[in-house]
């Protein structure tokens, strides 16, 4: 009876480690090239551009509780948006989105 569980045990281990070899053998063969000429860079590809109303819920919302745009007026929120680019780490275009939407709901 031993020597059936020995067997068993051995057969299981060698079918489970024949499975391994399997699964992990390199399939590089199989692929196909892709022409270099369709890759595309994975920046562009996935380049997902948030509106300026979006840029001001997350920006502004990470540090105090984001003003109404109808608080201020346009020059204000002008100076407001130079300030905040250097406090929030914005980019210009960042900057400039957020403030293009706090004027339009102005």
């Amino acid at each position: 009876m031993k020597t059936v569980y020995k067997l068993s045990i051995a057969l299981g281990l060698m079918v489970a480690l024949g499975l391994t070899v399997v699964a992990c053998s390199s399939t590089k063969d199989k692929n196909t090239d892709v022409p270099a000429d369709s890759v595309v860079e994975s920046s562009e590809e996935f380049s997902i551009e948030k509106s300026g109303a979006q840029l001001w819920g997350e920006t502004c919302n990470r540090c105090h509780i984001a003003p109404s745009p109808a608080d201020y007026n346009d020059t204000d929120w002008e100076t407001i948006s130079l300030h905040m680019r250097v406090r929030a780490n914005l980019t210009e275009h960042e900057s400039k989105k957020i403030e293009e939407f706090l004027k339009s709901a102005n």
